[in-house]
């Protein structure tokens, strides 16, 4: 078993708490070190692995620069929460929980309760209450009331069913464009005194699924991730605090290796479920499959695939960590038997999703570096072409 992610103490649940306490809001504690300020500005560029920043430098001069100038005791980089996908990231980045507290445990995971698959991200079931699903407070909550909390993104997610379940808290700011969102962000901050700003961007992510993080598409979001964070160190109030980091990183899938597994009985033997990402399927077996059930099809899959997967159940995956503590009523939502890919491989469950889906290159949800290690980078606005007040 890999490693579990190191929450508590360098994951991406640490980020807005670490951020609330460097401003002073009581009740949380700055595991990262942040610096102490008054102002604090938080991107979120989802998708952005680690190795692909230091990988592509040569697209992003302002923060090579950033990187190259250090920052003292902050660390560099972070574990994104496992799956590493953006439901499980997201949501322990909103609450500061690992994903067996916040229940967001996949893309897609088992609802007990109606014995059937429900979507974690952008189709959520209508039987399906995020602040049930997803029941304690956010930090954005708990923040608002002592510091103007707010978040800047796009007006699709304003209250949408993710949004409202782990990141629902303070003023929601909408815009469109980077440079429409960096303008928003700029007059509110301007106008607060203490000030926790949540920043997201999408593009990257959306470059990536579509033609691949090697892709020019990709490289071009990316230049312009650099030209957004650069206008926030320069219109932002000088000291500001900004964070750049990410839910998780990403690696590209070949075509001839997205894999329809339910196409091979052996694999889907005794499965009453399939859910979770291509490269992180959660699979759920049917009543009274039972321990001989289990191993037949972890026997399957190891067969089938060798040392290119990480074949393992429920119970060594919450022994191992990789969901943290697991709080009652979670467990059940995790598959009982796990495939997470080692190898740029990707499986569908042709039965149930979309044609389109096997048509994504640049995929995440794994536990490889490349898809689990993001950056953490963090400097001190300038202000030089903040407007005066």
């Amino acid at each position: 078993m890999p490693a579990a992610p190191a929450f508590g103490h360098r994951s991406v649940a640490e980020v807005l708490g670490s951020a609330a306490a460097s401003i002073g809001v009581p009740g949380f504690e700055n595991r990262l070190g942040l610096p102490a300020g008054k102002r604090i500005c938080v991107v979120l560029a989802d998708g952005l692995g680690r190795n692909l920043l230091k990988q592509k430098s040569a697209h992003t001069p302002f923060l090579r620069s950033v990187m190259q100038a250090g920052q003292g005791q902050v660390p560099v980089s972070l574990d994104s929460a496992f799956p590493s996908t953006t439901a499980a990231s997201l949501a322990s980045f909103g609450t500061g929980l690992a994903a067996g507290q916040h229940g967001m445990v996949g893309y897609d995971v088992l609802d007990p309760d109606q014995d059937r698959v429900v979507n974690m991200l952008g189709n959520w079931d209508a039987k399906v209450d995020p602040r049930q699903w997803q029941p304690f407070r956010t930090v954005f909550e708990r923040a608002a009331e002592h510091v103007d909390v707010t978040t800047v993104s796009l007006p699709q997610f304003s209250n949408s069913p993710m949004t409202q379940a782990a990141l629902r808290g303070g003023r929601y700011i909408t815009a469109t464009t980077p440079h429409a969102r960096t303008a928003a962000a700029v007059e509110a901050m301007a106008s607060a005194q203490g000030s926790l700003m949540y920043f997201y961007v999408n593009e990257l992510d959306k470059a990536g699924h579509r033609h691949g993080c090697q892709s020019p598409q990709w490289e071009h979001q990316l230049e312009e991730l650099d030209a957004t964070v650069r206008r926030l160190a320069a219109t932002l109030p000088a000291g500001t605090t900004v964070l750049l980091t990410a839910d998780h990183g990403m690696l590209d899938v070949p075509e001839s290796q997205r894999i329809d597994y339910s196409a091979d009985t052996a694999l889907i033997a005794g499965v009453r479920h399939t859910a979770g990402e291509p490269r992180m399927v959660h699979l759920y077996l049917e009543d009274g499959a039972g321990d001989a059930g289990r191993a037949l099809l972890l026997e399957a899959w190891r067969s089938r695939f060798g040392d290119r997967i990480w074949a393992f159940t429920r119970e060594e995956a919450i022994a191992a960590g990789l969901f943290g503590e697991v709080r009652s009523g979670v467990g059940p939502r995790i598959g009982d038997v796990m495939i997470a890919a080692r190898d740029a491989l990707a499986f569908y469950d042709t039965r149930r999703v979309r044609p389109t889906a096997m048509e994504v290159v640049g995929q995440h949800g794994s536990l490889t570096k490349a898809e689990r290690e993001v950056p953490l980078l963090c400097f001190q606005a300038d202000g030089t072409r903040a407007p005066r007040r």
